[in-house]
């Protein structure tokens, strides 16, 4: 075997063992957070939290940064317990502990900006040569302009929660004394996870996934030809005379969206494990299923962090909302579902298209 074939094997197998490492990565993460909640709470800088329009709007550095300490110090100690060859009890507090922490880091604290920041590459790719950029924000800007500190942070956050769940189904499977490698057990009960269940549950995952993008587009498209769908009439002109080209903006991002709800199709469709004659160098290939299931799972959290803000905005955060645009609002409410059913599509994706095992033969 070649140095290359070598290193390649070990990352295959790096990979695939997964579940017997990963907590305590989750550990050296949980713990170097911690630090720098210590560090926030004894006056050092940096302090990303407290801005409006978030969940922890008027955070302090102090109380703040003692808390994070302590749960992320705590934090470290439960998941290397947690990562135990063989635990000696069924515990629900240390799995209730992650799964928490996976949510909340995940979903709940981050809001709409990290999707705008990723939304934001492509549409100043593409606007830039239609004028659809101001003239003041060039590439150079994008950083700071979209990827400042306080949302760097909550980019570390979300991966620290994909970090504890992963830890978490790690945990349940040595509990299990299920596969490590895929999950599976000779008892295992349920019947939703069968290739033929998922199918089924998938599809309807994948419809809520599409329905809701579409939805959106609608009104976004509908504004820039000048239709006032939702909003009135007199509102459209007036935004449209204060940032001039702003509704063709929206058709752009409307667009985009619509893009991914046709890559979210591909879940059920056989273009979706075969690519089709039209992709040339990639025809009659078949699809990898990480290569589907990645994108989904990372854009389903983003959509979601993203629907849970607006949602507290609208509801929670005193907003004035006038019903007369009610297009203005109501479609990003149903984001939380959207991204519920792309990340469900992603895991029936995932169900279907697994082959049996080379560690347990199941499958």
């Amino acid at each position: 075997m070649s140095t290359s074939d070598a290193e390649a094997e070990h990352r295959k197998r790096t990979a695939t063992n997964w579940p017997q490492w990963i907590g305590y990565v989750t550990a050296v993460w949980s713990g170097a957070y911690g630090l720098l909640g210590l560090s926030w709470a004894l006056g050092g800088a940096a302090f990303p939290f407290g801005e409006e329009n978030t969940l922890l709007a008027g955070a302090e550095p102090e109380p703040t940064g003692w808390a994070a300490a302590s749960l992320g110090l705590l934090g470290a100690v439960i998941a290397v317990a947690m990562s135990r060859p063989r635990p000696r009890r069924r515990l629900v507090g240390p799995t209730a502990f992650a799964w928490t922490l996976a949510a909340g880091l995940t979903v709940l604290i981050p809001d709409s900006r990290p999707m705008i920041a990723l939304i934001r590459a492509p549409m100043m790719l593409i606007g830039t040569p239609l004028g659809l950029v101001p003239d003041d924000l060039t590439a150079a800007d994008y950083f700071s302009a979209f990827l400042p500190w306080p949302v760097v942070n909550q980019l570390v956050l979300m991966a620290g929660g994909l970090l504890w769940a992963g830890t978490a189904v790690a945990h349940r499977r040595r509990l299990d004394d299920a596969c490590r490698r895929c999950g599976r057990s000779d008892r295992e009960a349920s019947r939703w996870t069968s290739p033929a269940a998922a199918a089924r549950w998938g599809r309807w995952a994948v419809a809520v996934a599409v329905a809701v993008p579409v939805g959106y587009a609608a009104t976004r498209w509908a504004w820039a030809l000048d239709i006032p769908l939702g909003v009135p009439q007199e509102g459209l002109d007036e935004l449209e005379a204060e940032s001039p080209g702003i509704w063709w903006a929206g058709a752009l991002l409307a667009t985009l969206a619509l893009g991914g709800a046709v890559l979210t199709l591909g879940l059920v469709q056989k273009w979706g494990e075969v690519y089709p004659r039209w992709m040339p160098g990639l025809r009659g290939r078949t699809v990898r299923p990480r290569t589907a299931i990645v994108p989904a799972s990372v854009i389903a959290l983003l959509i979601t962090s993203t629907g849970l803000s607006y949602v507290r905005h609208y509801t929670l955060g005193g907003a004035d909302i006038a019903w007369d645009s009610w297009a203005m609002y109501v479609p990003q409410l149903f984001f939380p579902l959207w991204g519920a059913g792309l990340g469900a599509a992603a895991l029936a994706y995932h169900l279907r298209r697994r082959r049996r095992c080379p560690s347990c033969g199941l499958g």
